[in-house]
This record gives C-alpha cells, structure tokens and sequence, in this order.
C-alpha cells in the first residue's frame, strides 16, 4: 500500500433524528512519508472529521483507511489505542495541558501508561522529555508550570509532547488559532523544523499565512478538491 497514510473512498455519516449528515463523501488522500500536509476549507467541510479519522479517533462508515499499511478496520479496539499512544502525535488548539505539572513532566505524561510496550524506566521518560523540550527550544523553561508560560510556549510544549514518543506522524489541529501573529510564525517555523528531520506533519488550518511551502489540500463538501 502507497503512502504512509491512505484514505479510499472514505464516507462518514451522521444520523440527527431522521436526518442523515454526509461529513465526508468518498474523500480520497494519500500522504506520503516526511510530507508537510496543510488541509483547509471552509466551516462544515469535514476538516475535523477527517483529522479524527486519521488519528485513529473516529473510523469511516464506508471506505477503508490505512496507516503504515494497516488497514484500520481490521484493528481491534486495543490495537488503535496502542497506535494512537504509540505512532500519532497530537497537537491542539487548546493545548491541553495539565496545570498542575511542570512542563518537564507535562512531556514526559503520556509515556508513563503506554500500551503494549514495556513502559520506560523514568530516567529514560525524563531524559526523552528534556530532548524534546530543547528540541523545540524550551531547554530553560523545564521547571515552570504552563501558567507561566505564553500562549506561544504552551503550544511548543504541546509540541515536544506530541514528538516524545518519537510517532509516525504528527496531527496539527488548527495549532495557531488562540496565538497571536508572531507566536503563530514561530510556531509554523518549529513545526517545519520538526518536519525537516523526518517527521511527517499534517495541520488543518484556517490561515493561508500558515500554509507556505507545504502541500495544501483543500476539503470543501466532504471531498478533496482537485
């Protein structure tokens, strides 16, 4: 199977009392290894629900996706947990961290109850979150809780979360969209370095600002626009 991810004729659809909602309609995608994919479209386009499809979130009611060559639907409930935990790195608009932990150990959560795999000891947990906070330029912020932080340094530690367990590739939801212009451009500049050393990157976006030398796939009606 071609490309790292594969959507083939992928629909989803909604049941609102008696009505039927199509969020997508036969979508087809293919993202290939090391790819910087930016989806955008309008409101309702079924953005969202494709990103959720992706990330092993939400499964397809007719068509078939395939991650690495794994066709989704052939997994188990256990099987997509561990692939979420394990290969998708998730970034949020809201950042979604714990205010309670320093950022150091905001990183270093998601490997302490990984599935299917022997949990790293918690040296190793720390010392691969430390990495991935200088990896994104956050090596003097360890310590601090996300309180103290900018909007633009709590999404970087979003980031280092998303890359600590070094997935196959990493989901960017709308990741600009509570920053102001110049954190949103430093934000796209890390999120390109992260690409430039391997790491296989698709956003959804509003912002064409955001979209500059990456591949743009526009979704409008629940398929890929040609």
């Amino acid at each position: 199977m071609d490309g790292l991810i594969k959507g083939v004729e992928l629909w989803k659809t909604y049941k609102l009392d008696v009505t039927e909602v199509h969020a997508l309609r036969g979508l087809n995608i293919t993202v290939d290894k090391g790819e910087f994919v930016s989806i955008m479209g309008p409101s309702g386009s079924g953005k969202s629900t494709l990103l959720n499809m992706i990330g092993c979130l939400d499964t397809p009611t007719k068509g078939e996706l395939y991650i690495g060559g794994k066709k989704t639907s052939d997994m188990s409930d256990k099987e997509l947990t561990r692939m979420r935990a394990e290969e998708i790195g998730f970034i949020f608009q809201t950042f979604n961290l714990l205010p309670a932990l320093s950022v150091r150990d905001n990183v270093e959560f998601p490997m302490r109850n990984l599935p299917g795999k022997e949990k790293p000891k918690k040296t190793k947990r720390i010392k691969r979150a430390e990495e991935a906070l200088e990896q994104v330029g956050l090596g003097d912020r360890m310590n601090y809780l996300p309180t103290k932080l900018s909007g633009g340094e709590r999404q970087r530690v979003a980031i280092a979360r998303a890359l600590v367990n070094h997935p196959q590739f990493i989901l960017a939801d709308e990741p600009t969209g509570n920053l102001d212009s110049d954190a949103s451009a430093n934000i796209i500049k890390v999120l390109h370095e992260v690409n430039s050393e391997g790491n296989t990157v698709i956003m959804v976006t509003h912002d064409k600002e955001t979209t500059k030398d990456t591949r743009i796939l526009r979704i409008r009606d629940g398929v890929i626009q040609d």
